[in-house]
């Protein structure tokens, strides 16, 4: 079955390995052209499947803004942004977390989704169409003991991508989120042997989501095809969601 990704221009932020680089790739594979965003661009800076490749902090405006304009230069315009640039903070207490932590996870994960987002909206509106997901989590609705920073910051996000859908109709602009549980990603080496063990066992399926299952999501919900469905979220989670 095609998505019909075939020439559909994305910007993609944390490509530079996990799940954005695994989109990127399947993206690719589908079609789409890649204008890949990393603060670390060594894994990917040789792939075909990336076609252009721009160092970014998304929690700089300024670096957001030149690095949109150099993907929009690089590609010609866009049809859409997949922001997958996350980190996951501590695994420990809330009584244990410092300011420091908390603010980093926000930083990365709710304020560099935002600024991701709003760099490419003029972009979008002027043409009238366009696709952006965001890569949030499960945690985002159950809430995440042992990592609270990580599910505050995607929570926000899923509010944040509810409000911009409504703000952005009527016109073919969707924004929606993908709510994976956790996967297998080098991630998981930051977390504890307890925190991983604890959310595995949440999952009915018993293991967990592989980035490739995240990416096929991710380019059905970018397609075409998925035109009237705005402001939700699409579940990766073996079962674990319940609502």
């Amino acid at each position: 079955m095609s998505f019909d990704l075939d020439g559909q221009r994305f910007v993609i932020t944390g490509a530079g390995k996990g799940i954005g680089k695994a989109i990127g790739k399947r993206f690719a594979e589908l079609g789409a052209r890649i204008s890949a965003w990393d603060l670390n661009l060594a894994g990917i800076v040789s792939d075909c499947a990336f076609e252009h490749c721009v160092q970014v902090d998304v929690t700089d405006e300024a670096s957001v803004a030149n690095g949109v304009y150099a993907s929009i230069e690089a590609l010609g315009g866009l049809e859409g942004l997949i922001a997958s640039a996350g980190i996951n903070g501590p695994t420990k207490p809330t009584w244990e977390y410092s300011l420091s932590d908390w603010q980093k996870v926000l930083d990365v994960d709710l304020t560099g989704v935002f600024l991701s987002v709003r760099s490419v909206l003029p972009q979008l509106r002027s043409t009238g169409y366009g696709r952006i997901i965001v890569i949030a989590s499960v945690a985002a609705k159950d809430g995440n003991p042992g990592a609270v920073a990580y599910g505050a910051a995607k929570a926000g996000v899923v509010g944040f991508a509810k409000g911009l859908a409504r703000e952005l109709q009527p016109s073919e602009i969707t924004v929606n989120c993908i709510t994976p549980a956790i996967t297998e990603t080098d991630l998981l080496t930051g977390m504890s042997p307890e925190y991983i063990n604890e959310k595995k066992n949440l999952i009915p399926m018993g293991r967990f989501c592989s980035v490739q299952e995240i990416a096929d999501m991710t380019a059905w919900v970018a397609s075409p095809r998925c035109s009237f469905t705005t402001g939700q979220l699409f579940d990766v989670t073996g079962g674990r969601a319940k609502h």
